[in-house]
């Protein structure tokens, strides 16, 4: 499965849409605790071309709408964070806008998908209703402000420290998610150490594919261990993905995830993925590398 596109709903005629696309964390360094319980973290952060799609069209009342193959169970309350980006950025206003979303990225899956879906809400409202960005949009959650940003980051901190790259080499991703629930904060507290080294201090700009996985080989993700421990089946996501140049889990799971250099590989390891695995969810698509 690909998704880079998606077309506006029936009903009202949406005057803007986007696509939320999922972030993937190709490295999560853990490099210590806050007193307040929060951790910082040391990430290699980039958007690929599959995600969700919000559109938005003129209503007198703000309204949350939703479709898609992973549209089951998703909220449409106050708990969904496309309505809580509309309110933040209304500030008690009571302006109204249509907004409809269509789901095609799991839920809680280490992909950023409601951090996304928030961060369009906050780009296609802010145009729509002719105010600024709200400063404080970690507020919404840690993924928000990332997911906020164009190509490649470095994200430490706990989020709020952004970075951005030099555009990557050219490369293709495939998405493996088993559909179990590995709730963060489980994962986080699972992991003993919470002080680990960080990324070097400079980032090089890759020259070509090759040493942008070499250097990511280099590189960890520290909440894989507590996570496998405590979904098995994360560990044969990575087997799946044992033809990749580099198998990793991204965030605090599950998903993971592997890097081809072609799109043809990617397409082909997803689709022998699919027919082994029917029930998980599996997506290829490019890095967004600039």
């Amino acid at each position: 499965m690909t998704v880079m596109e998606d077309a506006a709903p029936a009903g009202p005629v949406a005057t803007a849409s986007r696509m939320a696309w999922a972030k993937v964390n190709l490295t999560l360094h853990c490099t210590g605790q806050r007193a307040d319980g929060y951790h910082l973290l040391d990430s290699l952060v980039v958007r690929v071309g599959v995600g969700d799609a919000l559109h938005v069209a003129p209503a007198e009342i703000l309204t949350l709408t939703i479709s898609g193959p992973r549209a089951k169970g998703v909220p449409t309350d106050a708990r969904n964070l496309v309505l809580r980006a509309a309110e933040m950025l209304d500030a008690g206003a009571g302006r109204g806008a249509a907004l409809h979303l269509v789901k095609h990225l799991p839920a809680a899956a280490g992909i950023g998908g409601g951090s996304a879906d928030a961060a369009v809400a906050l780009e296609l409202l802010s145009a729509h209703w002719g105010v600024p960005l709200p400063a404080d949009t970690a507020r919404l959650g840690a993924d928000v402000p990332v997911c906020l940003t164009r190509g490649p980051q470095r994200m430490q901190g706990v989020g709020e420290i952004l970075t951005p790259l030099p555009p990557l080499p050219a490369c293709h991703i495939v998405l493996v998610n088993p559909g179990v629930d590995v709730p963060t904060p489980a994962v986080f507290a699972a992991l003993t150490d919470k002080n680990q080294p960080p990324m070097p201090d400079v980032i090089p700009k890759f020259a070509n594919f090759a040493e942008f996985v070499d250097f990511l080989r280099l590189q960890r993700n520290d909440l894989a261990a507590p996570a496998i421990a405590r979904a098995p089946v994360i560990a044969s996501c990575l087997e799946a993905l044992s033809d990749a140049a580099l198998a990793r889990m991204s965030g605090s799971g599950a998903t993971c995830f592997g890097i081809y250099a072609t799109a043809k590989e990617a397409e082909t390891a997803a689709h022998r993925i699919t027919t082994a695995a029917p029930n998980w969810w599996v997506a290829a698509a490019p890095i967004l590398v600039a």
